[in-house]
């Protein structure tokens, strides 16, 4: 048995995925954390992470290093993804994470993150959830992969669309105003527009929704009274439910979404434009309904181990 750990930083949150690796390959968890850090804050404008988000950051991976010490994690891979590969002074967050949980961070492309997330969903999903080929869309803070395949990836892209790079760049009112959602709408479009014509959006047999933005948008179109991701996970959510909740969030103030019973504090000012992405890429890609997972990225990596 071999106990290894999975890390990933995207634009809005760090999260922990501890976990046994059997002989045969067999995968059980230990433990799965998340913290909100928004480390991509301002990435968009600046091209640089700021002081503060280096500094949630890095007080949510000295929790971590303790949960690795705790568990005798043998192997440990930390993945960044979006932010990181947008930014200038890379080198001080390498710094931090080296110091904290002794591994350098790879900042992989948009084409790895989609393969890993591929992995992920896929692989975690109950038997017969996903009629292959399928179609994953894992829409991040700062990015939002499209991934097609069936026992493999057959062909991915990543486009600059994610609920934290939108909200800063479009949804300022409280709530938005109707100009600055048609604008994040549009901006939203032509991405999802740009990766359909890269690798052909519809067609694939299953669509499935990864990340907080989906998740989130699926409890509120089960009107669920708290979030429950054995509820969420492997649900099936309309195009309609989906359209609903994103016209319902768009038009909500902050205070309104803070108070629904299954929203994470740190998706309150983001869920808006990720319920955005998620319903121009059903659109775009024509799909009735999306199969939800609550696996991922995080997943994927302790696959990958299992596979070495």
């Amino acid at each position: 048995m071999t106990t290894v750990a999975a890390i990933d930083c995207g634009t809005n949150s760090v999260r922990l995925l501890v976990a046994d690796l059997a002989p045969d390959g067999s995968v059980s968890e230990r433990a799965r954390l998340m913290r909100i850090v928004r480390l991509g804050e301002g990435v968009d404008r600046t091209g640089a992470f700021s002081a503060d988000a280096l500094g949630r950051t890095f007080t949510a991976l000295d929790e971590y290093a303790e949960v690795l010490a705790r568990e005798a994690v043998e192997r440990v891979r930390f993945v960044a993804t979006s932010a990181s590969r947008d930014v200038s002074n890379r080198d001080a967050f390498a710094a931090g994470v080296v110091q904290r949980v002794g591994v350098l961070p790879e900042v992989i492309s948009g084409e790895e993150e989609a393969a890993l997330s591929f992995l992920g969903a896929v692989r975690g999903l109950p038997a017969g959830a996903v009629r292959p080929p399928a179609l994953v869309v894992d829409i991040g803070g700062g990015s939002t992969e499209f991934v097609r395949g069936s026992a493999a990836v057959d062909s991915a892209v990543s486009v600059d669309i994610g609920c934290v790079r939108m909200t800063e760049r479009h949804l300022h009112g409280d709530p938005p105003t109707a100009a600055e959602v048609a604008a994040a709408r549009a901006d939203i479009s032509a991405e999802v527009r740009r990766a359909d014509g890269v690798i052909g959006l519809a067609g694939a047999r299953t669509m499935v929704g990864l990340a907080g933005s989906v998740t989130t948008v699926a409890a509120m179109a089960l009107g669920l009274e708290r979030y429950d991701a054995e509820v969420l996970h492997g649900s099936l959510i309309g195009v309609d439910q989906v359209a609903d909740a994103t016209d319902r969030l768009t038009a909500m103030t902050r205070s309104e979404r803070s108070a629904l019973p299954y929203m994470h504090p740190g998706r309150v000012d983001v869920i808006a434009a990720g319920a955005m992405i998620l319903r121009e890429a059903m659109l775009v890609g024509g799909y009735p309904e999306v199969r939800v997972s609550e696996t991922d990225i995080l997943d994927g990596i302790v696959y990958r181990f299992a596979q070495l």
